[in-house]
């Protein structure tokens, strides 16, 4: 038990871990309730691209008063609950999709994004969904743009703030959607 542990926290640390949906932000890409694994390596490898799933940690002006950690047993197993992805974790972990780089120009206008004024083509949206005006924005160096899938439902870049995020604040890249089993799926 102890050596399974064990590994659990390195592959957990350094490799991929599983994280829980839980809004809809990411409609229809992601439903709330899913399961993702993602890579904590990818980034090692090469720098975040736009249209990107990633996983990050919410900015400062977005994290919730979180209540005292659970201790004992309960906490052990609360841990490692939320480490394997059965336990419903904390919202300090952000999912949405990178839409600009570093020095990139991001902006919405009659309904469709445009990165340095080329429109984006968004495959991964469904048909007629438009995006509010915004911007034009320049990303600064160190940081990503990001973006919900569900548009009008989404606390992402727009709401921010601190507007882009920190490129270091990446926990890793979506890659793979392990629950519910009939929707397994890479990302």
């Amino acid at each position: 038990m102890a050596v399974a542990v064990a590994i659990a926290v390195v592959v957990k640390a350094f490799v991929a871990q599983a994280f829980y949906i839980p809004s809809g932000s990411m409609i229809p890409q992601l439903e709330i309730n899913d399961r993702v694994v993602v890579s904590k390596l990818a980034y090692d490898l090469h720098d975040p691209r736009r249209g990107d799933i990633v996983v990050f940690k919410a900015p400062p002006s977005q994290q919730p008063l979180q209540p005292p950690p659970e201790t004992g047993v309960s906490g052990v197993l609360h841990t490692v609950g939320t480490w394997i992805g059965v336990v419903t974790p904390s919202t300090e972990d952000y999912i949405k999709r990178v839409i600009g780089l570093p020095g990139d120009t991001v902006e919405a206008r009659a309904g469709h994004v445009y990165v340095d004024g080329r429109l984006l083509i968004e495959p991964y949206l469904p048909s007629g969904l438009t995006t509010a005006d915004f911007g034009p924005v320049v990303v600064p160096p160190g940081r990503l743009w990001v973006m919900g899938d569900n548009r009008g439902d989404s606390c992402d870049s727009r709401c921010f703030p601190e507007g882009a995020i920190p490129a270091s604040s990446v926990v890793g890249r979506a890659v793979f959607r392990v629950w519910p089993f009939s929707h397994v799926s890479f990302l």
